[in-house]
């Protein structure tokens, strides 16, 4: 691997064009086998709503699809770490994990790959560290094959945000919806499916107890997670 998040369409319309180039016998499509039809949407709904922080990248490290909470490490949107190369993104503290990792992937073994990582917060620029487990996944007979990567984050990194804050994501969504954007829109702005933006409002609304897209950028204006004297709305 060398150095190289999810960002779904709106509306189900594809992220990829259909010259792009193939990826496991499929278009560069990180839903795989699911690209076709109904099935990519639901591969990046799930996406969206999984907790773990996951990308899907080439085998060099190239990002071609990562998570909300992978994507919230950085304080980034999901569409924005597409293209990047995951040591860009993250420091491995032991190089001969990586040696091990390439030389797999190079005699086509396929297992799970631990590699200690160090990075720095987008949030709060806090080194934090964790493991990422590296999994060689699609058809087996394709070489070389895309990668899985699932990141733990470590129990000694920062604590969870407290009640009534917002993570990134949520506050440029708040900030797009604040000045008058529609749900396709912002996920369009943010790489988000509109399943996704409507994921992030709800889980908001429920967790600040208010009912309705007014009520909640109101809510965040009192809670100071979009800042008072800009226009266009910004997050704080």
């Amino acid at each position: 691997m060398d150095n190289g998040t999810a960002d779904g369409a709106p509306d189900g319309d594809s992220a990829h064009t259909d010259d792009a180039p193939c990826v496991n016998g499929y278009a560069e499509d990180p839903a795989g086998p699911y690209a076709g039809g109904p099935w990519r949407n639901y591969f990046l709904i799930l996406l969206d709503r999984i907790p773990t922080p996951i990308a899907v990248c080439r085998a060099h490290g190239e990002v071609l699809i990562a998570n909300p909470a992978m994507a919230a490490q950085w304080g980034a949107a999901p569409g924005q770490l597409r293209g990047r190369n995951l040591l860009d993104l993250f420091e491995p503290r032991a190089k001969a994990q990586l040696d091990r990792l390439g030389e797999a992937l190079r005699l086509g073994r396929r297992s799970r790959y631990p590699v200690e990582v160090r990075w720095q917060a987008g949030s709060d620029g806090s080194v934090r560290e964790g493991e990422l487990t590296i999994d060689p996944v699609g058809d087996p007979s394709v070489h070389p094959p895309a990668l899985l990567a699932l990141l733990r984050v470590s129990e000694n990194g920062p604590p969870p945000a407290p009640r009534g804050s917002a993570s990134p994501v949520e506050a440029r969504i708040l900030a797009l919806a604040a000045g008058g954007a529609t749900t396709a829109s912002i996920g369009t702005a943010l790489g988000l499916t509109v399943d996704g933006v409507n994921y992030h409002l709800t889980r908001l609304a429920r967790r600040w107890r208010v009912q309705g897209r007014t009520a909640l950028v109101a809510k965040a204006y009192v809670l100071g997670v979009l800042s008072a004297d800009s226009w266009p709305p910004a997050p704080a």
